[in-house]
């Protein structure tokens, strides 16, 4: 007797319901990551408190920002509030000196930008140790 030879299929893995699972689990860390990042904005700022800081020997650089946004290099106002005009006065007064501490006073109503702007250029020339001048709070009641 002769029997009729049946097809072998070989077995397969489903990839269309794997790439379905995937793509689900990827549109869901997406959005929850979304979700966490404006959990963070409400952001409760420290009060400043006055500090000693322990001497360091040279000579400070102190970088200033005006209300109106310009910057002084060691009490030395720059030309234009621009990012180079800025790293090319840190160039000149640091030189290739950057382990000293630099101090950023802001004014109180110059803008944020200002003064990320400042502290971006600090970083990429390479200064490690910044400082950010406050003034200490007056407890309440007194004047």
């Amino acid at each position: 007797m002769i029997f009729k030879q049946r097809r072998h299929e070989e077995p397969e893995i489903n990839v269309v319901s794997l790439i379905d699972v995937v793509l689900l689990l990827v549109v869901f860390f997406i959005l929850s990551s979304k979700f966490s990042d404006e959990g963070r904005l409400r952001v409760h700022l420290p009060h400043a408190s006055n500090v000693p800081v322990e001497k360091v020997a040279g000579e400070p650089l102190v970088v200033s920002v005006t209300q109106s946004g310009t910057y002084l290099v060691n009490q030395h106002e720059l030309i234009n509030s621009s990012p180079e005009t800025l790293r090319a006065a840190l160039l000149k007064e640091a030189g290739t000196n950057r382990s000293i501490r630099v101090t950023l006073r802001a004014d109180a109503r110059a803008t944020h930008q200002s003064v990320i702007t400042a502290m971006d250029v600090l970083g990429r020339l390479g200064f490690a140790e910044l400082n950010i001048a406050t003034v200490k709070e007056e407890p309440a009641g007194k004047p």
